[in-house]
């Protein structure tokens, strides 16, 4: 409280004990009571702490007014004086009125600050301001828009991708054998990562033992015995699932066996179609342009999808795919499969070759598709995390598979079986 405050108190609202008369109504005069009135409106000297107030003056202590300062500088006491004091020699105003004097002044105070108080602000106008945002700096630079990601390791991918090629292709062209034997091992790995996910998510018990070995024989017996050996091996293969799964009890067996079944049809069977065209004379070569062809289009679908993909192909299903990346799968594997007919198969013409990359994009794109509205009903990104950059098995396979059959039969209308 700095000095202007301290005005002339005035009445029973002074710093100090109530004046009390000798007698309640009686007019007090004479030399003792105009001295009394002397000290009382006396100004209070500064001290450093607040005085202690005695039991008449309490109520001038709480936040609504500590003291009553007066002066010109007041509208209130500028006008007429002091309000509170009766007449001279009368009697004084009852102490029950003087208690709410401090308030209705304290009130006139905060509306006409003086220069010794800070400007009153309305909380209005503070709710106002602290709503304005600062303005932003004209020299601030824009920030820079967010790059696009391949969503995946694109070091780890490239490596893994030339590390199985490189053993799919020294077995292919060096022993036949070793490769239906790599061919065996991904229908194995891809069966336990399908039935691995199908149990997590969905609770589905696919029974995985009859699965693996039936789709092994199957791979093989494609190869050995021809398509004959490929159904008969499929047949067998579900009647196991059928046999196994009653082992346990019969709650969810529809269910279960109908999930083994299709697992056994969706990787060992038609993973058998690759064996199926290692038969021929030209196998191997066969078997390159497969590979060749499927790993080109989802190249090209990625390459331009990624760099010029604006329009969804099928949000709901894969968000990830656009139809500028189809059109680069299709150009793409259309190129590579006039090439690979020209110059790799036996008795094959370009023309053919735009007609099987054509295909091929089309297998391949419905294929990823396929497996990735599998993936989205159970849930998850990949079927596993055994290849770092590609995911699982079956993250490699979603393509191969349903395209295998297609080039098998392209290429035995095209070239016969060899």
């Amino acid at each position: 409280m700095n000095e202007s405050s301290w005005g002339a108190p005035t009445g029973a609202g002074s710093w100090g004990p109530p004046d009390q008369g000798p007698s309640q109504g009686a007019s007090p005069a004479g030399p003792a009571y105009e001295q009394h009135a002397v000290e009382e409106t006396r100004p209070m000297p500064i001290v450093p702490e607040m005085p202690e107030v005695p039991a008449g003056g309490r109520d001038q202590d709480d936040d609504r007014g500590a003291a009553r300062p007066s002066g010109p500088l007041f509208r209130d006491e500028s006008q007429g004086g002091s309000r509170h004091e009766g007449p001279r020699g009368g009697q004084r105003e009852p102490q029950h009125q003087t208690q709410h004097e401090p308030q209705h002044q304290t009130q006139h105070q905060t509306h006409r600050p003086t220069q010794h108080q800070t400007p009153y602000v309305t909380p209005h106008e503070a709710q106002h301001e602290s709503r304005q945002e600062p303005m932003p700096s004209a020299a601030q630079p824009a920030p820079a828009p967010p790059k696009k990601s391949a969503g995946r390791d694109l070091g780890a991918a490239i490596g893994v991708g030339v590390g199985l090629g490189a053993v799919i292709v020294a077995s292919l062209f060096i022993v036949k054998a070793v490769f239906i034997g790599v061919v065996a091992v991904a229908v194995v790995v891809g069966l336990w990562e399908l039935t691995s996910r199908l149990e997590e998510r969905k609770g589905i018990k696919a029974p995985l033992v009859p699965l693996a070995v039936g789709g092994a024989a199957m791979v093989v017996a494609g190869y050995v015995r021809g398509t004959e050996g490929a159904w008969v091996a499929m047949a067998l293969t579900a009647l196991a699932v059928l046999v196994w799964r009653m082992t346990e009890p019969p709650e969810g067996y529809l269910r279960d066996v109908t999930a083994g079944v299709f697992a056994a049809f969706y990787v060992p069977f038609l993973a058998t179609f690759v064996a199926l065209m290692l038969t021929a004379d030209d196998g191997p070569q066969r078997v390159l342009t497969f590979l060749l062809l499927t790993v080109v289009s989802d190249t090209g679908a990625y390459a331009v999808g990624w760099r010029f993909g604006k329009h969804k192909l099928a949000p709901r299903i894969s968000p990830g795919k656009t139809r500028e990346g189809l059109v680069g799968a299709v150009t793409f594997a259309m190129a590579a499969g006039a090439l690979c007919m020209q110059f790799l198969i036996d008795d094959g013409a370009w023309w053919q070759g735009l007609l099987l990359g054509l295909a091929v994009a089309a297998s391949a794109t419905l294929g990823d598709l396929g497996e990735s509205m599998i993936k989205r009903d159970l849930g998850i990104k990949d079927m596993g995390t055994l290849l770092p950059g590609h995911g699982g098995i079956m993250d490699r396979l979603d393509s191969l598979l349903p395209t295998a059959p297609v080039v098998w039969l392209l290429l035995v209308i095209f070239v016969g079986a060899g």
